[in-house]
Parts: structure tokens; sequence; C-alpha cells
């Protein structure tokens, strides 16, 4: 039988990360059970699909195999055919912040809020499930307003003036990013939110890394006039990270 995995993350430097951040017994054994699945998978699949050059050499470094093919992430398509009235409440201009409230996503939320969303020219709103409890201090400067968990992220993304994704640390690629595209927005954020889209950075967005390259940025997005969908930043999407695309690269790999 030909075994091929499919790798998210390198689950290691990912769990690394988190202990890390926050370290405790559990975090370790997460970390060390994920080592050895991960290890084990390595050395029992013919292919390894790994979504970017950079977790191919991490798997290399760690396990002594780099990834035999590059699939870059897909997500479902979620525009619908009758698109959704803007959120209530956000008449305004608004930059966009999406994420569950794992290490790497507070780390950088917290550090926007404290070095740029203050002085920003436009209002961040932060939705993601468990932000609520993040609420008064991410909202202690000022310019920012937490939303939290919410039914549908549509109107969200489609209200947006543009994402935000101020990420330092993780593996894989950032959801956030293919999503923005998704709903034709561009992106403002760092070299690590852009990795795997190294490819269409300079169409996507804005990479910055400093307090002052994502003002400038974001000073920049402000002027720009409103775009619902931006259909070249939409034909991203589709060329790159569709369902269909990533079939019919899938097909070609497991023929091969």
């Amino acid at each position: 039988m030909r075994i091929t995995t499919f790798f998210h993350n390198c689950e290691a430097r990912f769990f690394l990360g988190a202990v890390r951040h926050q370290p405790s017994i559990r975090a370790l054994g997460v970390l060390l059970a994920n080592y050895r699945a991960e290890r084990a998978a390595v050395r029992c699949s013919q292919n390894l699909i790994c979504l970017n050059e950079r977790d191919s050499s991490q798997l290399e470094r760690t396990y002594g195999r780099r990834g035999t093919h590059l699939l870059p992430m897909a997500l479902k398509d979620q525009l619908p055919d009758e698109l959704p009235a803007q959120p209530p409440g956000c008449a305004e201009r608004y930059a966009l912040f999406v994420g569950g409230t794992f290490y790497a996503n507070r780390q950088g939320i917290e550090w926007f809020v404290e070095q740029v969303a203050a002085r920003s020219p436009l209002k961040t709103y932060v939705v993601g499930k468990g932000f609520e409890s993040w609420k008064v201090e991410l909202e202690r400067n000022g310019n920012v307003e937490v939303i939290g968990g919410v039914d549908s992220l549509v109107p969200w993304y489609l209200g947006a003036h543009v994402v935000i994704a101020p990420i330092f640390d993780g593996s894989g690629m950032k959801t956030k990013v293919a999503e923005a595209l998704m709903f034709g927005k561009r992106v403002v954020g760092t070299p690590e939110a852009f990795v795997g889209y190294e490819a269409i950075v300079g169409r996507a967005g804005a990479v910055c890394e400093s307090p002052s390259d994502f003002l400038a940025a974001l000073e920049t997005e402000a002027s720009r006039p409103f775009t619902g969908i931006d259909p070249e930043l939409r034909a991203c999407y589709e060329d790159r990270h569709s369902f269909q695309t990533a079939r019919d690269q899938l097909v070609r790999i497991l023929a091969a």
C-alpha cells in the first residue's frame, strides 16, 4: 500500500511555539505526542505533501525528509450568491482581524492594539470565538471593538475595508489570508502571515515588519475607495486556493 500524508503544519514546530508561549506539563505532553505521531507519519509515508516550502524544510530539519510535493491551502468557497448586508453598527470603514484565541492570534492582536490600533485611520474589529474574554484588554486604547464569536464571517469580510494579519509565529499557512482573498479583500500583515503566499503578496496586500509599516499601509488602504469584492483578488483565490484547484493538483500527485 502506498501511503500519503498531507501536513497542514509542521506540527512539532507549531506546538513548540505553544510551549514557549505558555509552558506547562500539558503543553509539553501535547508537543511530545504530536512529535511522535508526526515522526511515524514521515517514516511510513511515501508521499509527504506540505503546504509550502518552509514546512518542507522544517520536516527535513526535524525528521530528515523533505516533502515530496507542495499543495497550498484550499478553502471551501463561502461567497454566497446573494450578498448579505453589512454587519449592524459598522457604518464606518474598518480593518478586520479574524481568528480564534490560540497563542499566535492573541500575541499578534495584543501587539497590534499596543503598537498600532489607536493611531490607525481605520477602526479595528476583532472577530473570533473566545475573544469575548479579552474585550476589556483589547479595547483599552480605543479605536478597537471586540465582537467575538459570530454565526457567519461572511458579512464581516464583505464589509471590511482591509483585513489585518499581525501574526509573528506559527506553521503552515494562515487561513485568514486565503479567506480574505476569497472575499476579494486586501491584507496588511507580517511576513509570517504571508508564508506560502509569496507568489501573490504584491497583489494581495502589504508586508509590514514594524508599527510604522502597519500605519503607513493602513493609511494607504484608507485612501483607497471601498471595493466590495476586488475581482483580481478573488481570482487569486480561485486560481490558487479553491477546492477545484486543490482537487486537480491532488489528482496529479496521487497518480504520479
